[in-house]
């Protein structure tokens, strides 16, 4: 018979074998060092993951989380993680406009004495790192559209966009908290001279959009949403990021687009005030801004522009020419004025979601 003190005994060895055999599986994932980094997600995060957040695991050990969202959840994520004091983001993805207001400000850490290291870098552009973060990548938000027969008449301006008849089909718009691209690319289809656009005249561009909103069949909030749309045949010309057209097109799917109709834009990686792993944030983005190879692998699938020249040398001449080029910039590519945005942001915002209802 087995005394309840040698039961005890064999219950408590097994317990504590137990739970030794638990300990190599256990404390590694413990004690795992990681960042965690918010992005829109889809083949956008891919991209980033083969080029950028893969390697940097594997020189550092630090293994990078991403957390999909849409641009305007992170936004008022990030707003509210800080304001309450519960941040478990370290970085999260913010547009260059964005990334030069006051809202962002607010919730993200100034990075002026961090880019003091990069000043020296001659491949680096002269904002390849600022207060509002370090940038990733240029690229453009344009026309896109199907492509057909060989010969075809293209759309090419955003007064094709509007020429339901010369170009039919259905169309694609983004809807999120940024509206003015929407609004400009409806003035510059209205006849209003890109040198004459801002400040944006709300009031004729939504007038402008009144003629196209029956056209409209995709309202996209995110990047990987215009893509599923063009994938399922929701429209046939849309206003989407070249980085996602790009990836489309990479993939073989029938989608050209047109520099005469584009908006120079890019994301800048941003640091959250109370990053909980606030080092390995830096490490990440230093990795990001001295690896041009990484950059250029990125780029060469997203179609962006990286912030080092040497990131540029290094992509196929096929990629570089699917960048927007000097003539391309110089003669149609516009560029927005941020500050006249950042300061106007509530009053569009307030006035599209009274338009798009």
């Amino acid at each position: 018979m087995i005394s309840p003190l040698s039961r005890s005994t064999t219950v408590l060895k097994t317990a504590i074998a137990g739970l030794l055999s638990l300990l190599p599986i256990s404390l590694p994932a413990l004690g795992a060092e990681k960042v965690i980094i918010a992005s829109t997600g889809g083949a956008y995060d891919k991209a980033l993951r083969e080029a950028w957040f893969d390697p940097f695991t594997k020189a550092t050990g630090i293994e990078v989380v991403t957390v999909a969202a849409t641009n305007s959840e992170m936004r008022a994520k990030a707003a509210a993680m800080v304001k309450t004091g519960n941040v478990n983001w370290d970085l999260y993805l913010d547009g260059e406009i964005q990334a030069a207001s006051k809202a962002h400000r607010k919730v993200t850490e100034d990075l002026t004495e961090f880019c003091r290291q990069f000043a020296d870098r001659e491949d680096l552009s002269v904002n390849a790192c600022s207060a509002g973060g370090a940038l990733l990548q240029s690229t453009a938000t344009l026309l896109a559209y199907r492509t057909g027969k060989h010969g075809d008449s293209v759309p090419a301006t955003w007064a094709d966009m509007w020429d339901t008849r010369k170009f039919p089909g259905e169309r694609a718009f983004p809807n999120f908290d940024d509206p003015w691209r929407v609004m400009a690319a409806a003035l510059l289809a209205d006849g209003v001279t890109r040198d004459e656009l801002f400040p944006l005249d709300i009031d004729r561009a939504l007038a402008k959009l009144d003629q196209i909103k029956p056209s409209v069949s995709l309202w996209w909030k995110t990047g990987d949403q215009s893509v599923q749309g063009f994938r399922n045949g929701e429209y046939s010309l849309g206003q989407i990021w070249l980085t996602r057209a790009k990836a489309m097109q990479s993939e073989g799917l029938p989608i050209a687009w047109s520099y005469k109709a584009a908006f120079l834009v890019g994301d800048r990686i941003a640091l959250l005030k109370g990053a909980p792993h606030r080092d390995n944030a830096l490490k990440l983005i230093t990795f990001w801004l001295n690896s041009p190879a990484a950059q250029a692998k990125a780029c060469e699938v997203l179609s962006c522009t990286p912030p080092s020249s040497d990131a540029i040398a290094m992509m196929s001449d096929e990629a570089r020419k699917t960048m927007p080029q000097g003539d391309d910039v110089r003669d149609y590519v516009i560029i927005p004025d941020a500050e006249w945005i950042n300061a106007n942001a509530a009053m569009m915002l307030q006035r599209w979601n009274e338009w798009i209802r």
